[in-house]
């Protein structure tokens, strides 16, 4: 008979449906929609606990000028410590959100281990400063809050901060530039690598995503985090979102994104963000990102059988 192969390295869901960076508009609903549309039917995927975000204030902080900063330095140790307690058992975490200030506390649980990176796929580069941000969500500012640049109380958590270095970033699929710079966010800072959607289309989202591996791996960090905010999708197939911008990738171009992305052995975690399951009353647009979550972890490399 002959020997048994490795088997797939477990998914670990963990329900993180914070909407402390945003508004409970829905997205706190994310975790449950992907999960009734069967995202736990994945092969060796385990659940890994839920953290419960404090109580949401709608009063704008007057030090830091933005919503809920102690809410959110409380939960990102907390998610923080239940990431981690995956990591340590040698698992891949899926972090269903929420909103994208979740971020934080999985990019903690990591930086508490040392150097890591990020691969962030979004429709926006959320660099916001609070000045230029009006409503004051730290979901339009969880990219720069992570490279420091914000109040301390976000930017240091534990004293740790800075929780990425520019270099270690690699923001891939944005269409929001003009936008942005509108309404005058800071500029993206130049040791930062942005492909935006143009970028994307220019090469193929393959070879962008292949582009966006290989310069992370070039790096002095350890492995890498992949963010999903779900509005990186073509507004026509994803309008789940609460601030929609024309343009998108296809579910095709982000599959082929994720499986390039997760297939490396240096991607040692995935969240998703931003999908409200009030604005797809059916459940077809959950039931698709499921699908492609899916194909995409199925890309995930069989673990070491070396101890």
């Amino acid at each position: 008979m002959a020997a048994k192969g490795p088997e797939v390295q477990e998914l670990a869901i963990i329900e993180a449906p914070s909407v402390l960076g945003l508004r409970p508009s829905g997205v706190e609903q994310l975790p449950a929609a992907l999960l009734a549309a069967g995202l736990l039917d994945h092969p060796g995927t385990v659940r890994a606990g839920r953290v419960e975000a404090p109580a949401y204030d709608p009063e704008r902080d007057d030090d830091t000028g933005i919503l809920n900063p102690s809410g959110i330095a409380q939960y990102s140790v907390r998610l923080a410590d239940t990431v981690g307690g995956v990591l340590d058992r040698g698992l891949f975490p899926v972090v269903l959100g929420g909103d994208c200030s979740i971020l934080l506390g999985n990019l903690l649980a990591l930086r508490r281990r040392g150097r890591y990176g990020l691969l962030f796929l979004d429709g926006h580069t959320d660099f916001y400063q609070p000045s230029a941000e009006p409503a004051g969500e730290a979901a339009s500012m969880e990219l720069a809050l992570a490279t420091g640049r914000g109040p301390r109380l976000l930017t240091d958590l534990e004293g740790r901060g800075p929780l990425l270095r520019d270099e270690d970033v690699v923001a891939l699929g944005f269409r929001d530039s003009a936008e942005s710079a509108q309404a005058g966010m800071q500029p993206l800072p130049p040791g930062l690598h942005a492909i935006d959607l143009e970028g994307v289309r220019a090469v193929g989202a393959a070879a962008a995503a292949r582009r966006a591996v290989d310069r992370l791996a070039a790096g002095g960090s350890a492995g890498y985090w992949v963010h999903l905010d779900v509005d990186v999708l073509d507004d026509e197939i994803m309008p789940a979102v609460d601030y929609r911008i024309p343009g998108g990738l296809t579910w095709s171009e982000l599959e082929s994104v994720l499986r390039t992305a997760l297939a490396d052995e240096r991607a040692l975690g995935l969240d998703v963000t931003i999908f409200n399951p009030r604005l797809d009353p059916e459940g077809s647009i959950a039931a698709r990102l499921t699908e492609c979550l899916r194909r995409g972890l199925s890309a995930r490399p069989r673990p070491s059988s070396h101890p």
